[in-house]
């Protein structure tokens, strides 16, 4: 059984208004899971109404939905998930590369501004896929989410050297764990951030980490590393709903999360830049006007 908190005590760094979670999932009753992805996430399933108590907890103005594996390259529930939440969302879908240009315009209409690669298993569009899905999304104007084992990075340094969109890396780099902050693999990041494309993404650590909580020592050596050598390039999720975790016990404290990851930029200025104005860039939102301006 899992229960997901949606209330608690406030952060011990505040966000910014407009704020921008940059990764996390929704599902919508209706819309199963499909072969060659995993299961529903665990529990009541996380839909809108339970992501805007999370919102209003942390204080989360904007969001980014990114295509759950289980549906994979099936994006109704993403399409209904964005009409549910209206303006204050955008999302990451997974498609074909051959997909036509009439689907497309569909997907731009209803908030789509990415694309999603996920070499792992479950993931439905792998990086065989790469090049050509960064035509389609420089065509429009699109950026790509990019997830992949990150100790091949030093391998695959070359194509993702080429791609013409923005895009930004998953996960902490997923399982870079222990990375040494002058070894070869943080090396590769910061020549891609260099590039002028490559954006680093905070979200799932406990995906990434061997150590474990509550400091995630091994992946928060290079994240504060990374943070510090490109504050403009950074930024946050809260990976909400916790996919993987399957009870209550195995649920992250949401809380202590962003605390700790927060926690690993050098001051309140560069954490307005992940949660605000990189996100902005990154995925091209409109200028957040707050009630005041």
């Amino acid at each position: 059984m899992l229960v997901r908190p949606l209330e608690g005590r406030p952060l011990k760094y505040p966000l910014p208004e407009g704020a921008v979670d940059s990764q996390m999932h929704m599902y919508l009753p209706g819309y199963p899971s499909l072969p060659g992805g995993p299961d529903l996430p665990a529990g009541a399933l996380p839909d809108a109404a339970q992501y805007r108590r999370f919102m209003k907890w942390f204080g989360i103005d904007r969001v980014i939905i990114t295509q759950g594996n289980a549906h994979q390259r099936n994006n109704d529930n993403l399409v209904a998930c964005l009409k549910e939440m209206g303006d204050t969302a955008r999302g990451v879908a997974a498609f074909s590369p051959d997909i036509g240009d009439d689907e497309l315009d569909a997907f731009a209409e209803a908030g789509i501004i990415g694309a999603r690669i996920m070499d792992l298993p479950g993931g439905a569009v792998g990086l065989d896929a790469l090049e050509a899905t960064d035509d389609r999304a420089n065509a429009r104007g699109w950026m790509i989410a990019v997830q992949f084992d990150g100790n091949r990075i030093v391998e695959l340094e070359p194509r993702l050297a080429r791609l013409k969109s923005r895009w930004v890396f998953d996960h902490h780099g997923k399982f870079f764990a222990g990375a040494a902050i002058d070894g070869p693999e943080i090396a590769a990041v910061k020549r891609l951030i260099d590039g002028g494309k490559c954006w680093f993404k905070f979200a799932g650590v406990y995906e990434s980490s061997k150590s474990g909580a509550p400091g995630y020592e091994d992946v928060a050596n290079f994240s504060r590393h990374i943070a510090k050598y490109a504050p403009e390039r950074i930024v946050w999720g809260s990976n909400w709903p916790h996919n993987l975790a399957k009870t209550t016990e195995a649920y992250p404290d949401d809380a202590g999360l962003a605390d700790t990851v927060l926690g690993w930029f050098a001051d309140d200025a560069a954490r307005r830049r992940a949660l605000l104005d990189n996100p902005q860039e990154l995925y091209r939102l409109p200028r957040f006007k707050s009630g005041d301006d």
